[in-house]
Order: C-alpha cells, then structure tokens, then sequence
C-alpha cells in the first residue's frame, strides 16, 4: 500500500466514540455529528502550504514544498470549535545535505467564527469547500479552549487509533485547566496550565521516543529534583516504525528563572561596575546540578565503554566536520591544521578508551532554570540537527561540560555587541567568562562528576567541535554574530 494510500486509509476513520456534538449545538457542528476528516483536510491543504514556512518551528524553510501527504488525521473534538490532530508530510524541492520529506504534528482549530483575540501568525485562513465552507481554520495551540481540552485527553488516559495518551502514575491530573499559548520562540511549541503544567509539542515528529521523554522519564522515576517531573505524554503508532512521542505534560516551574537571562544581566553590569555581583556562586551551584544529573542518568540509563578503535572513531568525526565546516566557512582554513592535531591528540591521549553514557546533548544557560530549591535543567531532546538515533547514542558525559562552557562565552560577548572597540570592556567579558568557565567546572568536580583538568586534550577536543558547529550555525543564520565562535577558535588553536 503506498503512502498516499495509507493517509486516506486513516483519514477516513472518522469521530471517536464519545465526541459527537452535543445536541442543539450551533453551527457547522450542527449539520455533522462526526468531523468529515478526509474532506476537511483536502480542503485545509491550500492553507497549510502556504502557512506552513512562516512557522518559526518549520524546518524547510529556503526549500520549496513540493508535496503534502497527510498520514494520520485523528478528531479529539467536534462540534464548533472542531479540534483535529493531523501528522503531515511535507516534501521539499531536494538541497545538498537536506533531507527530501518531514513528518510535521499539526493541531488545527476549526471555527464558524475566528476565535477572538487570537494571534495573526496563528490564523491559516478561511476554508472555501466542503461542510466547513467559510469555517475558519487556525493553530488550535493558541485556542485555551481546545488546548483545554488536550489536557483533558492527557488526564483520561484516552486513546484514539494509533494516537495515544498516558501519563505516569499518581500525577492527579487536573481536567479543567485552559492552556495559553507560550509567547517563547523555540523549534517546538509550549502549551501552559495555569501555574501547575507545561506541555510542550514536538512539531518536527521522528519515529521513536524522543530523547527528552525517555531521560526525563528515568530521571523523574529516579526522584531526581534536577528536572521537572514527568506528569503524561502522548504518542503515535506509525506504521513499521516505534511510537512517536508527540509531546511531553512536566510540571511547570512559575518562579524559576533563565540561566541565559540571568547571566545577560550580570554580564549586562560590568559596564558599570567591574564587580556587579559574584554569578561564578551561580556558576559552581549549575556544576553541581549537571553532575547530579549525570550520575543519575548512568545510574538509570545504559552505559559504556569506548575502546581504543572507537575513541579514534570519535576524532575522526570531529575532523570530518572540521573539514566541512571549512568547506562552508573558508575564514576556518588558516586553523584547520591546529584543531586536526587536537583530535589527533585526543585520540593518543586515550589508548584505553573512555566511559560513555546517556548525556543532556545540548546543555547551555538557557536550558538551566535557577528555581528556590536550586537549578533545574530542562529539554534533554539534544542537538536538533542530529536524528534521534544519534541523539539517543551514549557520549563523554564531558561533551556537556564543554558545552556549557562555550555557553559562558557566548553570554560574556553579548556586553561587546553593537558598539565600537572596547580592550577594557573585552578584557572584563574575557575575565568574566573565564571566572564562571572554572566555578562551574569546579562544582561539576565537588558533585561527583569526572574533572574536566583531568582529561585536557578530551575537553580542548570536545569544546572545538562544539565552536565549529557554532561557526556554521553562525554562518547560516546570524552572521553578525560569527565573530563570537570564531575567536573561541582562535583561542583553542593557540593552546594546540
């Protein structure tokens, strides 16, 4: 059965049992007791295509769409409003290094009347055939009605054909909440429940649990304070493929505040007062934070050991995307040869190889929450680029560290951007983050975790092909911002 076949296999199993419109109720749910799917969809595909690329969320943008295969339309409401939870793939016109199809979760609001207040960039259109003729149609994460009545789904433990939800035990759901929108830019979308829940949407959907689900969900059944807790989820069967999570209910943390934001401010001070408070106590506290995490994860979690073949495997990798990143960033040349011997160095510096575990795999400040009871570390999916598989593989617990360190250099170089040569001011950052740089590694040490001095070629490793990934990223989307991972570069092939 071909693909396109299989869609309308399943977009033709209509209402679920229990979501008929109630009667007397107004409408273009009056006329139909059951949500037409097929119909509704065909007739929601103009407006999809072209709402689709001015999504922060969406992945192919540059890339025409050259084809929308809808795979599974589930109705989790019907009547007006109509709630359809749809998985759509999406084609793009073929580009070096990208790939041809996405799988996209679309949560779609149906009204015979626009819902009020709603933002502009959420409003698809009006349908212009079919039953719902004239209906209008929107990105139901922003209707607190219909996102009312996800949690409610979550709370039941409902299920609908392949979609499934399921939550973890003794969570005590409430089923009453309105959810609101959340106004964050990020590469999924937020959903939060009064001061109690947040639920967030993977929108780019792989096959398999994703990497956050799955940690969040050992560190939570480990008693872990680290994170959030883990409250439900949700998921679907494709076929031939493992469940694909959809999205993630944890609990929401109303008066934590951002380590990014945080460390802006403190940085944001040095201008007038070399001594704006000492974030290097913050610093040590995150260390020992992520150092907790990690010895729970390798307590939960598989772990292993990379042999000497593989350790050489691991530098070999860092060179190749050394070697293309110089093809996308020529500035990078004059380095190569320096950063290739600091591979070459971490591989003779570990003959017996090294231990490897399940990791965060994206850590910076702003995935580190600073609550009253102590950090929280939050969105363990790992580096979007990467698939799920890589994502879910074993890795150096310091490939975090490194990761964070950088982070402090990122935070630090914001007090230069935006005005003219400054040596006294670029002296401050430099200390600035050099300060904050050793306080955390100090702390990761003082809760447990591996030195970071112990293993100097690993993290001098490690921490060049984290700024040569920002180097490309930079490259490609901020290019005003380049200088910042390129003077890590610098920095890191001097000490070679």
């Amino acid at each position: 059965m071909s693909e396109t076949s299989r869609s309308q296999a399943h977009l033709h199993r209509d209402t679920p049992a229990g979501t008929a419109a109630p009667a007397g109720q107004r409408g273009f749910g009056a006329r139909r007791t059951a949500l037409g799917v097929s119909e509704l969809v065909q007739a929601a595909l103009p407006l999809i295509a072209e709402w689709l690329p001015t999504q922060r969320w969406y992945a192919g943008k540059g890339r025409p769409i050259t084809g929308l295969t809808p795979v599974v339309g589930t109705p989790l409401q019907v009547g007006d409003p109509a709630l359809l939870h749809l998985l759509l793939r999406v084609e793009h016109a073929a580009t070096a290094g990208a790939p041809h199809g996405d799988l996209y979760q679309l949560l779609l609001g149906i009204r015979s009347q626009g819902p009020a207040d709603i933002e502009p960039t959420a409003v698809l259109g009006r349908l212009s055939q079919g039953p719902y003729d004239g209906a209008a149609l929107y990105d139901a994460v922003h209707d607190p009605e219909l996102t009312g009545r996800l949690l409610e789904h979550l709370a039941t433990g409902d299920r609908f054909g392949s979609l499934s939800f399921r939550r973890t035990p003794g969570s005590g759901l409430p089923a009453n909440l309105p959810g609101r929108a959340s106004t964050a830019e990020q590469s999924n979308s937020s959903v939060i429940y009064g001061t109690s829940y947040i639920l967030k949407l993977f929108r780019r959907i792989h096959p398999g649990t994703n990497p956050d689900l799955e940690l969040s969900l050992a560190l939570s059944r480990a008693g872990s304070t680290r994170i959030p807790r883990v409250a439900a989820w949700f998921e679907s069967r494709l076929e031939r493929a493992e469940p694909a999570t959809l999205g993630l209910l944890q609990r929401y943390l109303p008066e934590a505040e951002d380590g990014w934001e945080l460390a802006l401010d403190q940085v944001g001070r040095l201008k007038g007062d070399p001594s704006p408070g000492n974030f290097a106590i913050e610093a040590h506290r995150l260390g020992r934070a992520t150092a907790e995490v990690h010895r729970v994860l390798a307590r939960s979690m598989p772990v292993a050991r990379l042999d000497r073949a593989q350790t050489r495997q691991l530098a070999t990798a860092m060179a190749d995307r050394l070697d293309s990143a110089v093809a996308a960033v020529p500035g990078l040349m004059r380095y190569r040869a320096a950063l290739r011997s600091a591979f070459q160095q971490l591989a003779d510096a570990h003959p017996d190889g090294m231990p490897v575990q399940r990791i965060h795999g994206d850590l910076h400040l702003g995935q580190a929450m600073r609550t009253p009871h102590g950090w929280v570390l939050l969105d363990f999916e790992g580096e979007p680029a990467k698939s799920v598989a890589e994502r879910r593989e074993p890795q150096t617990a310091l490939r975090d560290v490194a990761a964070m360190l950088r982070s402090f250099d990122y935070a630090a170089a914001h007090l230069l951007a935006g005005g003219p040569p400054d040596p006294e001011l670029a002296h401050l950052a430099a200390a600035w983050a050099q300060r904050n740089r050793t306080a955390f590694c100090a702390g990761y040490t003082a809760g447990g975790g591996t030195d970071p001095a112990a293993s100097p070629e690993l993290m001098r490793a490690l921490e060049i092909d984290k700024a040569v990934y920002e180097v490309v990223y930079e490259a490609r989307h901020r290019p005003s911002w380049l200088p910042i991972p390129l003077a890590a570069i610098n920095r890191l092939a001097l000490t070679v």
